[in-house]
């Protein structure tokens, strides 16, 4: 009886799977978030990823169920990687099978890096299933990025084989979500995709959920400079070190970094420190969870973002940018294309590579506490107006529900209606580890905040 009173509904609701391979969900913010919006909406939400430290095979978080292989061993060369891309491959057809087990899925999502799950939608397609690419990475601009323009005959080959996956991923896709207009024109332009079929779905906070605490530190507290993200060959990590070690040249003793991540580079990252003699000025963190991040952020005085200007960072969204934006935080960042599209004037640009332009900038504004101040309140203002998950949410549910034609639990209209609009801000309150936000309606109280940013008044 049971049984048959479920059935209607359950066969209405379409049931979605979001394949990861290069993150663990829900480390993973960007799944993460569309995940939860998807949920809301009604949809039904299973993913498969590799497991993260400590991570079960099976969870089921807020509703959505996720499925984790054991991730293949650090990759090293060309066989090394060609391995790694085939073991997650079959780990995630096999766990396909698993979760079509448990209840058939209409829509599969792939989000790269690597481009090779297009294979598998075409496996899947003959039994209805629609598939959605969410462009997150340009793999043939991270070749270049990583080694230059080919020119020997291997190198040309292999860049010709990833431009040939991308080219296959974009024909398998019944629709493309692109995280800015820059990916957004490749898959055009590149992917040979009519424009209609393919949308734009930034990456930017919930910044309802991301917004600064008020977090109170005993004793001196020096000037700290925070990085948050990946910690790969392209994401010029180890730039950071050469911006301190330049600081400490000037006589800075008064500036402490902290940078939060993981990534291929960590343990080298970690040696170059030492051998630098940096240790007691930089502290790495490993992974760190959202309560850590929101900690650290709220107490961080410049957000830093590395990132040289290569042919994949320059039309990349940095993620980072957002975040640090979230928390009211200036930061200084190469000169790129797409992050001047995010940060706007909350951000202070200098040259690629330049460590003393980089170093400058840090100083300018650690002796200014009053653009420091400005900075924040601009970084704040411009996420929540224009860059707010909110809104990018109900583009990206829209791709859904134009494939599936399901209009989900309760009106939608009234929905959005009942939603606060986007550049509102939330009210004060707590977290849920019941930490106090700061006022964010109190001009005067946030502005005391960005200058202070947790020091004793």
């Amino acid at each position: 009886m049971d049984q048959s009173v479920r059935a209607p509904r359950q066969a209405a609701r379409p049931h979605v799977l979001i394949i990861v391979q290069n993150l663990p969900v829900p480390f993973d913010r960007r799944v993460w978030l569309e995940c939860q919006a998807l949920a809301s909406h009604g949809y039904e939400v299973s993913v498969i990823c590799p497991k993260g430290p400590g991570d079960p095979a099976r969870q089921v978080i807020d509703g959505v169920h996720l499925y984790k292989y054991a991730p293949p061993p650090q990759a090293e060369g060309l066989p090394g990687y060609a391995i790694e891309f085939a073991y997650c491959w079959l780990r995630t057809a096999i766990l396909s099978l698993v979760v079509r087990a448990r209840r058939p899925f209409t829509i599969l999502q792939a989000c790269n890096p690597p481009d090779t799950y297009w294979l598998l939608a075409r496996l899947w397609r003959p039994a209805g299933v629609r598939f959605i690419f969410d462009h997150h990475d340009l793999n043939p601009e991270l070749y270049l990025s990583r080694f230059g323009q080919p020119t020997g005959a291997k190198g040309k080959a292999l860049y010709r084989g990833l431009l040939w996956l991308e080219r296959m991923t974009f024909r398998a896709a019944d629709r493309v979500i692109s995280t800015n207009e820059s990916y957004r024109r490749i898959a055009i332009e590149r992917g040979g995709l009519a424009p209609h079929l393919v949308t734009v779905v930034r990456s930017g906070p919930d910044t309802h959920a991301m917004r600064p605490l008020r977090v109170e530190t005993t004793g001196d507290k020096p000037h700290e400079l925070v990085y948050l993200g990946i910690m790969g060959p392209q994401d010029g990590v180890d730039q950071l070190l050469l911006v301190m070690d330049e600081l400490r040249r000037r006589g800075r003793r008064d500036v402490h970094a902290t940078l939060m991540g993981f990534g291929d580079c960590l343990e080298d990252l970690r040696r170059q420190c030492s051998d630098m003699g940096l240790d007691p000025w930089v502290t790495f963190t490993g992974r760190v969870d959202r309560d850590e991040i929101a900690s650290r952020l709220s107490a961080a005085d410049i957000g830093l973002s590395p990132d040289l200007k290569t042919p994949l960072n320059d039309v990349s969204t940095m993620n980072k940018t957002m975040e640090y934006m979230a928390y009211g935080l200036p930061s200084v960042s190469f000169d790129l294309v797409e992050t001047r599209v995010s940060g706007g004037d909350s951000v202070l640009y200098v040259p690629s590579g330049d460590i003393g332009a980089f170093a400058d900038a840090v100083e300018r504004l650690l002796d200014d506490p009053g653009l420091r101040e400005e900075m924040g309140l601009r970084a704040r203002r411009r996420v929540v107006a224009e860059l707010d998950w909110r809104p990018q949410s109900r583009a990206y549910v829209g791709v859904y529900d134009e494939l599936t034609g399901f209009r989900g639990t309760g009106d939608s209209s009234a929905r959005a209606a009942a939603e606060p609009a986007p550049a509102d801000e939330p009210p004060a309150g707590v977290d849920a580890l019941g930490r106090p936000y700061v006022d964010l309606r109190d001009t005067d109280g946030l502005r005391t905040f960005l200058i202070r940013r947790g020091r004793p008044a």
